[in-house]
This record gives structure tokens, C-alpha cells and sequence, in this order.
């Protein structure tokens, strides 16, 4: 509750949740000094999101937290779905972990954002100050100016590079840009019951895709366990909370009788994201940037993506690597995936809350089809058709190889690999900053190329796949095309360039030309 210890700030943060949370991590990491404003005085106690994925648990990982985050999750669970008459049509049961963990895993928001704030302790250059709200700002060529109040009334004046707006749905740093949402509110409503002391006979999701009563039911670690139901128009929130009801809902879908309910709250969800996530030297992040319907349980990993995004370029700029137009290729690279994951949300509840009975037994008749070709059945039962991370344009150089083959823009594999004599997963070898991969059987002969410029601006590590690092785990079709070329990664791992080892030196400048672009705006296209 005391005054921040000082004035100026490189960045500082508003909003301590699981977006803010993991960015002012990740900044910790990449050494940058962080101010994190948080108006609570403390992280939440309901639980809200309930579902975290491989691309978040590699975030967690790099943010130096995964061990914790794992500890207290349930891993690798699935989906089954099952019709009015408890018949079970379709199985969405990953068990591919291209990133490195488990593609689905279940675990209690509270529990996170602990572990997450204590974290912050490590860093002697961050500092988190709850019971502190952001009253207003304005901003210049230079900087951002904040009035913040603490705990006891007291007004502090702030500057910073940047500031960084995490602070939820609602964002009061949104409003005051006057930024607007484009998209559509749910006309749909949906009970929310979170329950302890709930063991479930199957650690996986069950789906009950009846018209009558849409029902969602995901257990959770420590014997949690919640349900969302959908309610129909002419039922009125106070009837269906009554405790009555909320009781026969439990009782008609295999609720354990000694659950006990600690939350009951009817929703109305989103489909929105914001006109523009820059503003001079202001951004957004997380809920402040895009609100996403719960069906595809990725609220919060939508906002875990724009912290691992956001947070390297924020330190390549403030630390004076790469310029300041490299934070403009931000919303270019997440603004189209963050969509295409809002669409992605509701076509999977067009799944899970079929309109009527003929729509719900079209949607069955499909999914018992599909399972009857094994290609089909894989697709879904491996969750290939969720949309996977890539962009086609901002920091990355483009190799012409089309957007179903390159490797450029996408977030590279994790595979496990030897180093050492250990096993262990890819990023632990490649460290927190840019990496370069030597995928060739002649890696001598380019070395020497790569400690030059303009490689060597990046600080990048340089690993040889094959001599630093044996790569195992199944193979990756699209590495096929890659078995003599340099691969560039960013510190977020997304593949920035793959450049051919005869053809370093065009490929030096396609980069110099990359890093020039980052001192001017970015320029689409």
C-alpha cells in the first residue's frame, strides 16, 4: 500500500490478471524494468476461466513458472459429447503435444494468479502495487503521464515509455481513448456453477447437447468441478438461481451429492474486440482487446497470447535493440488470430447448444459420419480443427513457400530434445531471446556468417540441431522442406525467417532490412 519508490517507469501495467500478470512475468524475464497497478487489493477469489492450453503452458514456461502452473492442473483432458437420449456422439480427446504439453488442461484461475504475483518476487526490477487505480493519463511524443491513488486517497503523478492496458472487459484506459467494440453481444444467457468437493467419475468434459437444457460440465483439480448451463429467453435469472433449481440442475446432471456450491452467477457472453489495440504509446491486452464466448475455453489463453506477443517487443524497444515501430506489427500479428478464435467459439456453441432437436440430430448424424474415416475421426479427436497461430504479416520475413507450407509466421514446435545427455524440452535450450537454428549437415560452414551482421544485432543464440541439440519427438511435415536452412526464432518462438544456408547472404539483408523497419511505423503489406 505504499507509494511506488519512484517516478518513471519503462512500462508499467494496469491490471492484475492473468494477462497483466504474465506480461509484467515475461518482462521480469526479458530484464525490463515494470511497474504493475492493480485497483484490488488482491488477485481474484472466484474462480472465472477454467481451461488452459499447450500455448499458454509454453508461456508459463517461458516466464519461468511452468513447474508451479503443472502442479496444480489436471492435464490432457478431453471433450464428450453426448445427445439428449446420453448417447455419446462425438470425442474431442487430444493426446498430440506439439508445443510441449498437453493440448487441454483444466485448472482454477485464484490458484494461477497467485502463483503468478508471488513469482514477481524474483524480479528486483518489478514492482506490483495493489489497492492502486489509474484515475486518468495523457500522453506525448515522449511519454505517458498517470494520477494514480492509493489506498488512503494519496494522488501520485506517474510517467512511462508505455503503458500497457490489461485492466479487463469494462477498461477504463479503453473508454478514455474512446476506443470502441465491434462485434455482438450473446442474446444468450448461461448459468454458471462452480462446485468443491465434486469427484467426477471421468477426468474429461461432458457435453450435453440437448436443445431443452445446453449443459457443459468440466471437472477441475482438488475435486472442483463446474457447469454452465444455457437458459432460454423466457426464464427470468431470479428463478433459475433460486436454490431449488440450481439443486434439480445438479441432481439431473451427475452431480456428486456431497458437492458443494461456492458460486452461482448467470453470464451474458461477448463476441467483441476492440476498433484499434494502439494508441501512441498506449496498448491493449487481454479483455480490453477482445472478449471471447467460453465454448472453446479460450478467454484467458486469447489474452496469454498477446502477453507473449507484446512482452518481447516491449523489451526489444525499451532496451534500444530494435525501434519503435516494431510495437505497431503487434496488433497486425494478433488481431486476425484473436478473431478467428472468437468465430472459432461460436461455431463450437452452435455444438454444444443445438437451437432444436432437428438441428441437434444434424449435428450428431455429421460427427457419426466423420468418425467412420479415420483421417476425419483424427481431425476431431485431435483437435486439428481449432485455428492454429500463424500470421502472414509484421516481424517476420516471408519465404514464398504458401501459407499452407511455410514455416514462417507460425509458432515453432516443441519437440523434446537431447542436450547434455538430458532430455529436455526445445526452449530450455534455446533461452529467453531471439535463437537461431542450424538445420543443415554442414553447420561449419555457417557459423561464421551468423556472429556477423546483421544476425548479431539480435543477440540471438545460436543452436545446431544435431550437434547442441538432438531433436526427438515425431516428426513435423513441414520441417521436411527445412533440412538446409537457417531457422530465425523470435523470443515468442514464432519463426521469423528460414533462410537457405547457400543463401546467407541475400538472406542478411532480407533481416537488416526487417530490423530498419522497426525505427518507422509499420507499414501493412
Amino acid at each position: 500500500m505504499t507509494a511506488p519508490s519512484r517516478t518513471h517507469y519503462p512500462i508499467i501495467v494496469v491490471g492484475a490478471g492473468p494477462a497483466g500478470l504474465t506480461l509484467t512475468n515475461l518482462l521480469g524475464v526479458y530484464g525490463v524494468e515494470t511497474l504493475l497497478l492493480e485497483r484490488n487489493a488482491a488477485t481474484v477469489h472466484e474462480p472465472r476461466a477454467v481451461s488452459i492450453d499447450d500455448e499458454s503452458l509454453r508461456t508459463m514456461q517461458a516466464a519461468g513458472v511452468v513447474d508451479e502452473v503443472m502442479a496444480q492442473t489436471v492435464t490432457g483432458y478431453g471433450s464428450h459429447y453426448f445427445s439428449a437420449r446420453g448417447r455419446c456422439f462425438a470425442k474431442v480427446q487430444p493426446t498430440e503435444q506439439p508445443f510441449g504439453f498437453p493440448r487441454r488442461n483444466a485448472f482454477r484461475q485464484p490458484i494461477l494468479e497467485r502463483q503468478l504475483r508471488e513469482a514477481l518476487s524474483r524480479f528486483a526490477h518489478v514492482t506490483a502495487k495493489f489497492q492502486h487505480e489509474l484515475k486518468s493519463f495523457s500522453q506525448s511524443a515522449q511519454s505517458v503521464t498517470l494520477q494514480v491513488t492509493d489506498a488512503e486517497g494519496g494522488v501520485h503523478a506517474l510517467t512511462c515509455d508505455y503503458l500497457i492496458a490489461c485492466d479487463g472487459a469494462s477498461s477504463p484506459v479503453r473508454r478514455q481513448l474512446g476506443i470502441k467494440m465491434a462485434g455482438s453481444t450473446f442474446s444468450e444467457r448461461w448459468l454458471i456453477l462452480d462446485l468443491e468437493k465434486s469427484p467426477s467419475g471421468s477426468p474429461h468434459t461432458k457435453v450435453f447437447s440437448n436443445p431443452a437444457r445446453p449443459c457443459i460440465a468440466l471437472p477441475g483439480p482438488n475435486l472442483t468441478r463446474r457447469y454452465e448451463f444455457m437458459l432460454h429467453p423466457h426464464e427470468r435469472d431470479e428463478d433459475i438461481l433460486a436454490p431449488e433449481m440450481v439443486q434439480h440442475l445438479m441432481d439431473t446432471h451427475e452431480a456428486a451429492p456431497q458437492s458443494v456450491l461456492v458460486r452461482k452467477v448467470v453470464y451474458t457472453f461477448h463476441a467483441r474486440i476492440a476498433d484499434r489495440w494502439k494508441d501512441g504509446r498506449v496498448l491493449l491486452a487481454g479483455d480490453a482487446a477482445h472478449l471471447t464466448p467460453p465454448f472453446a475455453g479460450q478467454g484467458m489463453n486469447a489474452g496469454l497470447r498477446d502477453a507473449t506477443n507484446l512482452s518481447w517487443k516491449l523489451a526489444a524497444v525499451t532496451q534500444g535493440r530494435l525501434g519503435p515501430g516494431l510495437l505497431d506489427s503487434y496488433e497486425r500479428e494478433r488481431r486476425d488470430h484473436a478473431w478467428a478464435m472468437i468465430q472459432f467459439a461460436l461455431n463450437m456453441g452452435r455444438v454444444i447448444a443445438p437451437r432444436n432437436a432437428p438441428m441437434a440430430f444434424a449435428i450428431q448424424t455429421l460427427f457419426r459420419v466423420l468418425d467412420l474415416f479415420p483421417a476425419a475421426r483424427d481431425y476431431v479427436a485431435q483437435m486439428k480443427f481449432k485455428p492454429p497461430p500463424r500470421f502472414a504479416e509484421g516481424f517476420i520475413v516471408p519465404d514464398g513457400a504458401g501459407h499452407r507450407h511455410t514455416l514462417v509466421g507460425r509458432l515453432y514446435p516443441q519437440p523434446r530434445v537431447r542436450a547434455g545427455g538430458a532430455e529436455v524440452l526445445l526452449d530450455s535450450v534455446l533461452g529467453d531471446g531471439f535463437a537461431i537454428l542450424v538445420r543443415s549437415p554442414r553447420p561449419d560452414a555457417v557459423l561464421t556468417l551468423l556472429r556477423a551482421a546483421p544476425w548479431d544485432k539480435l543477440g540471438a543464440r545460436i543452436v545446431v540441431l544435431g550437434r547442441d541439440a538432438t531433436e526427438l519427438g515425431p516428426a513435423n511435415p513441414r520441417l521436411a522442406r527445412y533440412t538446409d536452412h537457417v531457422i530465425l526464432l523470435r523470443p515468442d518462438r514464432y519463426v521469423a525467417a528460414c533462410v537457405k544456408v547457400d543463401e546467407l547472404v541475400e538472406g542478411g539483408k532480407a533481416i537488416a532490412a526487417l530490423i530498419r523497419q522497426t525505427q518507422t511505423p509499420f507499414v501493412p503489406g
